[in-house]
């Protein structure tokens, strides 16, 4: 079982017989067409390059996290798509068989020889559009999901909040036997009058993972596109500082095993 980062908010992750993407972005711009912020750094990956997938996740309708031009180019329209309420259409009129609208705590299960995959959808403090007309059309969320004795929490994009985690965790727990690895949103906070309410501080977000109970914390959302004014590599340096050894920093390319929390540093070593 292993997680590999493939760039911003994008992960390929294997749970047993279970292979996942997470909120994939190939594009060199996060925005309409050829607008919006420019990558910095390349995924790791190209798409035809990408293993066979099971499961497309995907958290919410913003540009650096829904990406058409990945969507219409993926390899895998036979794949199961798991994603928020009313996002379902930019999938079924691109081909994709089998997508799968979900609510907030929404639960799916896909059995396996190796035990049963479990997903639950998640609330996020954030907010979702894709234009100037359509302002929370539709939902955001995160996710937590867990096989073989191995659990992972991706926080999507959000802001910390009061009792929201400590909740998820609990069910986490229940369900999901806690969390092994969380994979927490931490860029894109400043300034912070403008980013506050949406998406978190590194601080926040090791608070978050803390609520969550996650053993390990993996930060995400940072060191791909320039979305915001904090420079690039403060986000990580904060994280750390705060998570202390409860973090892991994986570079863009790495991979993660889950069966001894080690990273692999090998690119592309992903099947």
């Amino acid at each position: 079982d292993y997680i590999a980062r493939i760039g911003h908010a994008t992960f390929i992750i294997k749970l047993g017989e279970t292979t996942i993407i997470t909120d994939p972005v190939f594009s060199k711009n996060a925005g309409p067409l050829i607008f919006g912020p420019k990558r910095f750094t390349e995924p790791a990956l190209k798409l035809n390059e990408i293993p066979k997938i099971d499961l497309f996740l995907l958290t919410h309708n913003h540009y650096d996290h829904q990406d058409m031009k990945t969507i219409r180019r993926f390899p895998f329209k036979d794949t199961k798509v798991m994603l928020p309420l009313k996002l379902g259409k930019y999938f079924t009129r691109n081909g994709y068989k089998d997508v799968n609208e979900m609510d907030w705590y929404d639960e799916f299960e896909l059995p396996s020889n190796t035990g049963h995959f479990r997903l639950t959808a998640y609330p996020a403090v954030h907010w979702s559009s894709r234009s100037l007309f359509d302002m929370n059309d539709t939902l955001w969320m995160s996710f937590g999901f867990s096989a073989g004795g191995h659990s992972v929490f991706h926080s999507g994009d959000t802001e910390a909040h009061p009792y929201v985690f400590k909740e998820i965790g609990k069910h986490m727990a229940k369900l999901h036997g806690g969390c092994s690895i969380g994979l927490m949103s931490i860029g894109a906070y400043a300034p912070r009058k403008m980013m506050k309410g949406a998406h978190m501080t590194p601080e926040g977000g090791v608070q978050v993972g803390r609520e969550l109970g996650c053993q390990k914390l993996v930060p995400m959302h940072w060191g791909t596109f320039t979305l915001s004014l904090e420079p690039a590599e403060e986000p990580y340096a904060r994280f750390k500082e705060a998570a202390s050894v409860s973090t892991l920093r994986m570079k863009i390319g790495e991979t993660l095993g889950l069966n001894d929390l080690s990273l692999v540093h090998e690119n592309k070593d992903f099947k």
